[in-house]
């Protein structure tokens, strides 16, 4: 069980635009990218393209890190990943929009595009806002 995070790093979870999420290729070499989130009740949520390097690497090994971008009082943490290919939750629809200025996750930018959403609970948190 992850320990609670301190009302700073929930605070800057709800803020905070991007974060950095890490998977593992087949090699076992990690696959860093930054993503739009949304943090919700020990859970990260991040939409992507369904056939984005990201959503094969999860596909293959579902752990992942993730880490927010401020170095100075990081929060990091790790999760296994389940992938939504349709029914997203409508709660987490809206908290994308209202966080990112009213875009909907599920958007297809092309008629051949596959959206998917990525589930991540929290199973430990690394570091929660202060430096170690």
């Amino acid at each position: 069980m992850s320990r609670p995070l301190p009302p700073g790093a929930e605070a800057r979870l709800a803020r905070e635009h991007n974060v950095w999420l890490c998977t593992l290729r087949a090699d076992g070499s990690a696959h860093v990218t930054p993503v739009w989130f949304v943090y919700d009740g020990g859970t990260w949520w991040v939409g992507c393209d369904g056939h984005s390097v990201k959503v094969r690497n999860v596909l293959a090994d579902a752990r992942v890190s993730l880490a927010l971008e401020d170095g100075t009082a990081p929060v990091v943490a790790e999760g296994l990943t389940r992938v939504h290919r349709d029914a997203f939750p409508e709660r987490i629809v809206a908290a994308f929009a209202g966080k990112y200025g009213g875009w909907d996750v599920r958007h297809r930018p092309r008629p051949d595009a596959e959206r998917v959403l990525l589930e991540i609970p929290v199973s430990r948190w690394l570091l929660t806002g202060a430096a170690q």
